[in-house]
């Protein structure tokens, strides 16, 4: 299992537009973020440049264009985000989390029902 690396809230803003359009353009991810967030073109180039150094991201150039490509697979890193924080927050107990969201209304009907349905489909499978 391969290390994957520190990501920024910030530098996951950058990676989820990444993830989404790749292969794509410094000057396309530019245009995308000053369009949800309030940060300059210099803040979002330095943040591609910090996935870069940190192995996240790849880049090609083509003729004048940096062009970037994710080394890291955005299920693999959401995975493994999401078990470290119910690992640090709910001590592992995936029932402890699931049920301080359920208590405390922050599921709604439809969320709820999609994970009964995921649950239902899991239990399937073990038959």
């Amino acid at each position: 299992m391969k290390a994957l690396p520190q990501i920024s809230e910030a530098e996951f803003e950058v990676m989820k537009v990444i993830w989404k359009h790749a292969p794509i353009s410094t000057n396309e991810i530019t245009d995308k973020l000053t369009q949800t967030t309030k940060w300059s073109p210099k803040t979002i180039q330095t943040l591609i440049k910090r996935l870069v150094t940190k192995g996240a991201l790849s880049y090609e150039k083509q003729s004048r264009v940096f062009v970037y490509t994710p080394l890291i697979e955005e299920k693999e890193y959401i995975g493994r985000e999401s078990h470290s924080f119910l690992k640090r927050y709910y001590n592992g107990n995936i029932t402890a989390m699931l049920s301080a969201y359920i208590e405390d209304d922050k599921l709604s009907e439809s969320e709820i029902d999609a994970l009964r349905s995921l649950l239902t489909k899991r239990t399937n499978r073990r038959d």
